[in-house]
């Protein structure tokens, strides 16, 4: 006997969406390049680094994300990108050495070292493939690792149209 009635399955099936997109953290990204505080682009004279340095508008990076790079193939020490971490520390926390797709994946492995996974266990869990934000591949990788210990199950994908990746072994 059919009713008519529409059965949402997916809902019935137990399904927990793991959503990276809710662990994007906003604000504006940019590079600082300190190839232009280097003498003729190529070294370092420390003297005129902390001259750039005390006068930079470190204000502009406040509630932004920051990668710290250099463009030119030049030996600068590390106390110099230390010195910029200084500077930096007062408007925002969120920066690294390295390219803006580092920084990316860097912040997301920030937000998820907060996420309690052990409120999934034994859950049969879909990574969410579409988001809004554009997420690093590296970070589907790492959800993965952090997840297997405590899901039953993990897919890719949305709830309707799942890739199977992994069932956890009953004993």
């Amino acid at each position: 006997m059919d009713s008519g009635e529409i059965i949402n399955k997916v809902a019935q099936s137990g399904l927990v969406t793991f959503n990276l997109q809710d662990y994007y953290t906003q604000g504006k990204r940019q590079v600082l390049d300190i190839q232009e505080w280097l003498f003729k682009g190529l070294m370092l004279k420390e003297k005129e680094f902390r001259e750039f340095v005390k006068a930079h508008d470190w204000s502009q990076y406040s509630g932004g994300c920051v990668s710290i790079i250099c463009s030119a193939d030049a030996i600068v020490p590390t106390w110099a990108y230390m010195l910029i971490a200084t500077k930096l520390q007062p408007h925002t926390d969120n920066f690294v050495f390295g390219s803006l797709s580092e920084l990316e994946t860097e912040l997301f492995v920030r937000a998820l070292s907060k996420v309690d996974f052990s409120n999934y266990t034994d859950a049969k869990i879909v990574i969410k493939g579409c988001s809004e934000v554009e997420v690093p591949i590296a970070i589907y990788v790492e959800v993965t690792r952090l997840l297997m210990p405590f899901a039953a199950k993990l897919m890719y994908g949305e709830p309707c149209s799942t890739v199977p990746l992994w069932k956890k072994d009953l004993v």
